[in-house]
């Protein structure tokens, strides 16, 4: 069953059941904003919705990010932009090639109606957005907009939209998010898995002791990943040197005070591998974060206790995705079946 709203939106900006040092590091977060704001600056692409009928605050809308360090043009840059709080973000990485996946995707799990999509966050605390970088092909950018015009459902970031850009684009990602959002989770979620949000909520809102968590589909992967090391990993595996354990690409999740240090990296203090997860995962554990590991965001099929299905181990994804999502979304296990309690995991 979906989590009450009530869990979520009732609740004043520093809920009491936050410990003293988790409101200090919300506070902290915040002055940090101030140093941000050098590095983004927000742009509202969409018309205010309230022309629409709809509460200007509450509605969703699309908005474009401009991360990367450079003048602001004069746009107000400084500026402060209120977060909107929710109890997790959700943005579900995109691209130009994948407008196929966007449709089905809108004709399953995720709304394509502006106010359903608002009554998702509100009976989840969940927020979602595509998210989605840009390109020179001005055609291309041309059925975007119009995309956004229709849907409303877009964090638009200033970045190239290339596959070997992926890990820059994770990393502007969570800048951007942390900066829009005040959220217990971040969640990075591909646009080729099949979602349960009420589900999703629920996991995100267990009591956790650890504040700094990275949530996932764990598995083992080697340390050395750079192309120039690659002959050195069976020697490595055969010395029994550590393999560490990082998430699945397809969807995982990073708590409010992980994500508030990765905001405060500077865009090239860190070393980025061509693979995003791999990248993640190895910040991870260099952060010594909490690894938290659940299997149900990498099921293969729809179970009563399934929360990301894709096609693991054939694809990174569905196999399929347009069609996959469509056909499991006729199945009524997969989205109107009970949620299993945490003891059936």
């Amino acid at each position: 069953m979906p989590t009450s709203p009530k869990l979520f939106y009732s609740q004043s900006s520093s809920p009491p059941f936050l410990s003293r040092s988790r409101r200090l590091s919300y506070s902290r977060a915040f002055s940090f904003f101030f140093f941000l704001s050098g590095l983004l600056f927000f742009l509202f692409g969409s018309p205010p919705l309230a022309s629409r009928g709809a509460c200007p605050n509450s509605a969703p809308r699309s908005v474009s990010v401009k991360w990367e360090t450079g003048s602001d043009g004069g746009s107000g840059g400084s500026a402060a932009v209120e977060r909107h709080k929710v109890m997790g973000f959700v943005g579900v990485q995109t691209g130009f090639g994948s407008t196929g996946r966007r449709s089905s995707l809108r004709k399953t799990w995720f709304p394509s109606d502006r106010q359903a999509l608002l009554r998702l966050e509100e009976s989840t605390g969940l927020a979602f957005r595509f998210v989605i970088g840009k390109t020179k092909d001005r055609f291309k950018m041309a059925a975007l907009k119009r995309e956004v015009e229709e849907y409303d459902d877009f964090m638009l970031l200033d970045i190239e939209e290339e596959y070997s850009k992926l890990p820059y684009k994770t990393l502007a990602f969570f800048k951007a998010a942390y900066a829009l959002f005040d959220s217990e989770f971040y969640v990075k979620a591909d646009d080729d898995i099949y979602l349960r949000p009420d589900r999703l909520s629920l996991l995100l809102a267990k009591e956790r002791s650890n504040p700094q968590t990275y949530l996932g589909c764990m598995k083992k992967g080697p340390v050395f990943t750079d192309p120039k090391l690659k002959w050195y990993e069976p020697l490595s595996y055969m010395l029994g040197k550590e393999y560490f354990l990082h998430a699945y690409g397809p969807i995982y999740a990073l708590s409010a005070e992980v994500v508030a240090s990765i905001t405060a990296l500077r865009n090239n203090s860190f070393r980025l591998f061509s693979n995003e997860d791999v990248t993640i995962g190895a910040w991870m554990l260099a952060m010594n974060v909490n690894h938290e590991n659940d299997h149900a965001l990498c099921a293969p099929e729809c179970t009563t206790s399934s929360i990301a299905v894709w096609d693991i181990p054939k694809c990174s994804g569905l196999c399929n995705p347009e069609a996959k999502m469509l056909t499991l979304h006729k199945q009524e296990i997969c989205f109107d079946s009970p949620t299993s309690s945490d003891s059936d995991r």
